[in-house]
């Protein structure tokens, strides 16, 4: 018995020695230590949600990428992380460019993209050659350059930013779709725009209905087009469906097919998109990306209409660091100049 009660008083001291240290770590707020792995308590900037944007930094417009960066970090409190991609030969100067201005702030990485992923999958197009430039196709290889994000928005670089990034981020995505981008058909106010100068906004006006491939698809000839100038895109489900791999397939038949060209909607890079994302993509909010800026040095929009306007997009000819083009007092209000003095606007008495 005596042996029995020195062996339950042995336990009981154990017991409290236990509660006692458990108490004691907890006041103190001690790190615990398992299999060699420290928690880390993080800051709660180092919690927040990173936001990843993608733009393309290229030769002869990289004052489009800092300005279009110089709008988003400007408007938003959100942890953006900047993915700006560029060819081998740009990226010391994007790199000084942000370096030796105010955009050293930004957090962000630098890409270099690899034009011979391209090889042999691009027709040659002589009406529009400025639309074959390597970097207009980074957007059909996002998995490929991002890598531990489940979400991403790609932007064009011809683009300022108005609103919070974060709204745009939080675009809800139905499930089984790996994007979403904006109906050319969704916003009446751009509707007088798009007939003023002529403008298509159906696949007929992208893909070669003549083309018995393209008539094989199914799809409509009136089945309003959408634009790939501002992209929220789930990367699980970009990965999953192949959509990269299904992209270069149209690629490649068009090569051997010609089943769209520049000489109809406005790019080769978008009928690709439209196919393979028919009936397959959710939508983004329409003042998420108001376009056609760049269509005509003529035809401009309301000015309580650009107020309203999240995302400005000057897709077309017509640029707001060239000239003629319109509204580009907006675009000037966030562009940074280039501290090497290569990138220069062009404006009347310049």
């Amino acid at each position: 018995m005596a042996l029995l009660r020195k062996i339950n008083q042995i336990l009981l001291f154990l017991l409290v020695l236990t509660i006692c240290v458990i108490l004691f770590n907890k006041v103190h707020k001690v790190p615990s230590t398992l299999n060699n792995e420290t928690i880390d308590l993080e800051s709660p900037e180092e919690m927040e949600e990173e936001i990843p944007v993608v733009i393309c930094a290229a030769t002869g417009r990289m004052g489009a990428a800092v300005a279009a960066i110089s709008s988003i970090y400007s408007n938003t409190d959100a942890n953006v992380l900047f993915y700006i991609v560029g060819l081998k030969n740009t990226i010391p100067h994007i790199r000084r460019w942000i370096e030796n201005t105010k955009l050293k702030e930004i957090k962000y990485k630098i890409v270099e993209f690899n034009p011979m992923v391209l090889k042999g999958k691009i027709r040659p197009d002589a009406s529009r050659p400025e639309l074959l430039q390597p970097l207009n196709f980074v957007r059909y290889y996002l998995p490929l350059l991002i890598h531990k994000h489940e979400k991403v928005i790609y932007l064009d670089d011809d683009v300022i930013v108005q609103g919070d990034i974060q709204e745009l981020y939080d675009t809800k995505l139905d499930p089984g779709h790996a994007a979403a981008f904006s109906d050319d058909c969704d916003l009446p106010s751009t509707h007088e725009m798009v007939r003023s100068v002529g403008m298509q906004n159906t696949y007929m006006g992208y893909l070669d209905y003549r083309k018995q491939t393209i008539r094989d698809l199914g799809i409509s000839p009136s089945t309003c087009s959408f634009n790939p100038g501002v992209i929220v895109a789930n990367m699980t489900e970009w990965k999953h469906q192949r959509i990269t791999k299904q992209l270069e397939k149209w690629m490649q038949r068009n090569v051997e097919e010609n089943l769209y060209s520049s000489t109809l909607g406005g790019g080769v890079a978008t009928s690709p998109m439209l196919i393979v994302f028919h009936g397959k993509y959710s939508t983004i909010n329409p003042l998420w990306h108001v376009r056609h800026l760049g269509w005509s040095p003529d035809a401009r929009y309301s000015e309580h209409f650009l107020q309203e306007a999240k995302l400005l997009h000057w897709n077309g000819r017509y640029k707001p660091w060239d000239y003629p083009s319109v509204h580009n007092d907006l675009w000037e209000n966030w562009f940074i100049p280039d501290p090497s003095g290569k990138f220069k606007m062009i404006r009347p008495n310049s």
